[in-house]
């Protein structure tokens, strides 16, 4: 199973030299009732996970997350490390960001 990284946890590595790439994986209609994510996120649809897994680079940080880090996000953070990925899971997903105060963008 994939390792979780907190909010705070993240918002530091944001902050460093080592920024990981970010990907919203929340479902569709999570992502149009919210679409604001977390930094330079992008969204992938989870259901369409075949179609852009093999696109994400190796040798990079990669952070996951859906709406409050649980089945979602996690099941694609194991495919990820399944491929040899450097991949963690945001525990508590945006909910969780979003009490901690971290910043979130259109």
């Amino acid at each position: 199973m994939a390792d979780a990284i907190t909010p705070k946890e993240l918002k530091a590595l944001m902050d460093s030299d080592r920024k990981p790439i970010i990907f919203d994986v929340r479902r569709k209609a999570d992502f149009d009732a919210a679409p604001k994510r977390i930094g330079e996120a992008v969204w992938f649809d989870p259901e369409k996970a075949d179609e852009w897994i093999d696109e994400i680079p190796e040798n990079e940080q990669v952070v996951v997350y859906c709406v409050k880090g649980g089945a979602v996000s996690q099941s694609i953070a194991d495919r990820l490390q399944q491929k040899n990925l450097n991949t963690k899971f945001l525990q508590g997903g945006i909910k969780a960001w979003a009490e901690f105060g971290g910043p979130a963008e259109d």
